[in-house]
């Protein structure tokens, strides 16, 4: 009999106890298809069967715009799952899974109509020692799907281990390696845009890859990646990385694709002061207090006081994140010959929210255009572009040392 749970709760966090999680389970959970459903039960009842190999943790939540039920697995393997076979509803519109973080799985099925979890229970099998995963869903109206919506957990649930450093990092003045911090954006179960059979989360991981090697060759960077495979890293995931990998600059890769109207070239963005305001306001409230200054403890502090001391921070970096953009644009500028009219601009994206690290965004391109697209899989103009903010890097380097000087004297 499936446990009865109240229609307000979308999330669920399931950590099984039993004598089998008390093994080291190995092998991952495989999903039989032929045994499992995604089906009507009613016009007004959806109803997800899922048999998995082993019993697994799980968790389940609602996002909107679109709507959308989400399934965290604990890893599973997705080899021979197929959408087409099990999918026998109308109300699902769209059904996507695979890797969402090293050691988690992610299925997210969208909807036609707002739905709410009604009922969930994971039987175990007895003889083979698989599981069956049961989440009945019923149809609900938008108001109330929309006061459902969220994961609803502890911040920072997927998040690397605050780092112990007692003092602020100092700013680095040219007398050792800069560290940079490279974020290929999406990965995972996020494809980003999708073009001709391409996926941005594939092209700016390789070039992500490349841009790695050549500033590690030089002799003068120490560079990481925020996700070298194709996983899930979340955005405030790929901030925390970076502070833990004591980052002096921090660059996320994109390339985007536009659904109507034109756009072409490679675009350098930094963080606008509409958006610093809102954010520094949006972490205090929001995120882990251990994890929003490198080496300073705000756990203690209200919100004003948090908001106060991450704004100081983010006044200086913010006019070192506008000079990097400047010089990238620059660099690159000098490597390829044509850029956009308009090549720096300034937005509000979540990744160039770290109040004590530089941070621009690199659109390399839009794979709607079929040359940016071209240029994207082209190793020579790759490379071209590479050679541009490895240089714009240098540059960048030499100026920052020496305004960090200055500001010691």
């Amino acid at each position: 009999m499936l446990e009865k749970i109240a229609v307000l709760v979308t999330l669920i966090v399931c950590l099984f106890t039993n004598t089998l999680f008390a093994q080291d389970l190995r092998a991952l959970a495989r999903i039989d298809t032929v045994q499992s459903t995604i089906a009507d039960l009613s016009y007004r009842d959806l109803e997800v069967k899922l048999n998995l190999s082993q019993p697994i943790p799980y968790r389940i939540f609602l996002l909107s715009e679109p709507n959308r039920i989400v399934f965290d697995f604990k890893e599973v393997d997705w080899t021979g799952f197929s959408a087409k076979d099990i999918l026998l509803t109308e109300k699902v519109t769209e059904l996507r899974f695979g890797a969402f973080q090293a050691g988690w799985s992610r299925m997210v099925i969208t909807l036609s109509e707002p739905m709410l979890l009604d009922k969930v229970g994971m039987l175990t099998g007895s003889a083979k020692g698989d599981a069956t995963l049961t989440a009945k869903f019923k149809l609900t109206n938008p108001e109330e799907f929309l006061a459902n919506v969220g994961a609803r957990e502890d911040a920072g649930w997927d998040l690397p281990n605050a780092i112990s450093a007692t003092l602020p990092k100092q700013r680095q003045i040219g007398d050792r390696p800069l560290v940079v911090v490279l974020d290929p954006g999406h990965g995972g179960i996020d494809s980003g845009a999708r073009q001709d059979g391409k996926l941005e989360k594939d092209l700016v991981l390789l070039f992500a890859k490349e841009l790695k090697d050549n500033l590690i060759l030089s002799g003068r960077f120490k560079a990481h990646l925020t996700r070298d495979e194709d996983t899930f890293v979340s955005l405030s995931g790929r901030i925390s990385k970076a502070r833990e990998l004591g980052a002096d600059v921090f660059i996320s890769l994109h390339a985007d694709a536009l659904k109507s109207g034109w756009a072409t070239g490679t675009t350098v963005y930094s963080l606008s002061d509409e958006a610093s305001n809102e954010a520094s306001a949006y972490l205090a409230e929001r995120q882990d207090r251990a994890d929003l200054l490198s080496g300073v403890d705000l756990s203690k502090q209200s919100d004003a006081v948090a908001t106060v001391l991450m704004e100081m921070a983010r006044v200086e970096t913010k006019s070192r994140s506008d000079l990097l953009a400047d010089m990238v644009v620059s660099g690159v500028a000098q490597s390829v010959g044509r850029l956009r009219k308009r090549p720096h601009l300034f937005a509000g994206f979540s990744v160039l929210k770290a109040p004590d690290i530089p941070s621009i965004l690199i659109e390399l391109g839009f794979m709607s255009n079929q040359s940016d697209l071209n240029n994207l899989m082209n190793a020579e103009w790759r490379q071209q572009i590479i050679e541009g903010i490895v240089l714009a890097l240098d540059t960048w380097s030499v100026e920052d040392a020496a305004q960090a000087q200055l500001l010691r004297q």
